[in-house]
């Protein structure tokens, strides 16, 4: 069962969430904040393996609430997606940079929110490869966005696993690396979770952000095919 923590300030929108998260058989309710700092504290006490994260919110707002449960060491397990009205480029980056695992806007329908918890909870990367490629190089293009990154980062990574953080940075999926790699897809997502665990990425979406950051993917590169 996945257990989801519902955060946005709107009691209605909450109680909307809960509804339909509630009516699948394999996901739960666990709490619902109405505010980021509440987000915080009840992440920690309910344990919640997913939390749908509001960007606007008093006290703290759903990007600082998303950076402190990401940051939290005790909270290494929890997954933050972020669901919003306003879906913006800048927005989309810098949830993703504060630890966001995906970003949903609030005109999702139905069946598409609870896809993307599941996702989310399974520990990929919610956004499409494409989608997270061509945001990350956008605004890694302008350098008042960047935390400063460099090679030397990468070189707890074996060749063949620096090799795989490229393929998933240009937007490859394990089935499409193993295929590539002539291995099997267990064998490529072995290396992915490798490369994850030895960089501290939380899924796929940061090993783009810190393929870009280090220089392995140039912002001019063209996606893979």
């Amino acid at each position: 069962m996945i257990r989801v923590l519902l955060t946005d300030d709107q009691k209605l929108i909450r109680a909307g969430f809960r509804a339909l998260v509630d009516s699948a058989p394999d996901l739960t309710v666990v709490g619902e904040a109405a505010t980021g700092r509440e987000a915080v504290e009840l992440a920690r006490s309910t344990r919640a393996d997913v939390v749908l994260m509001d960007i606007r919110m008093p006290e703290l707002d759903g990007l600082a609430a998303t950076e402190a449960i990401t940051a939290d060491d005790g909270l290494a397990g929890v997954k933050v997606l972020v669901l919003t009205t306003f879906e913006v480029d800048e927005y989309v980056f810098r949830a993703l940079r504060a630890g966001a695992s995906g970003f949903l806007g609030k005109g999702v329908g139905p069946t598409e929110l609870l896809d993307a918890i599941r996702t989310v909870a399974a520990g990929e990367a919610l956004l499409s490869p494409k989608a997270t490629q061509g945001l990350i190089a956008r605004f890694l293009a302008q350098p008042e966005l960047q935390e400063r990154a460099t090679p030397e980062r990468l070189r707890v990574l074996t060749d063949r696993e620096r090799e795989v953080l490229g393929l998933v940075a240009a937007g490859l999926s394990n089935e499409q690396i193993a295929e590539r790699l002539v291995v099997s897809p267990l064998t490529a997502k072995t290396h992915v979770n490798r490369a994850m665990m030895k960089l501290g990425a939380r899924d796929r979406a940061q090993l783009v952000v810190i393929a870009y950051q280090s220089g392995l993917v140039r912002v001019d590169q063209p996606p893979a095919r």
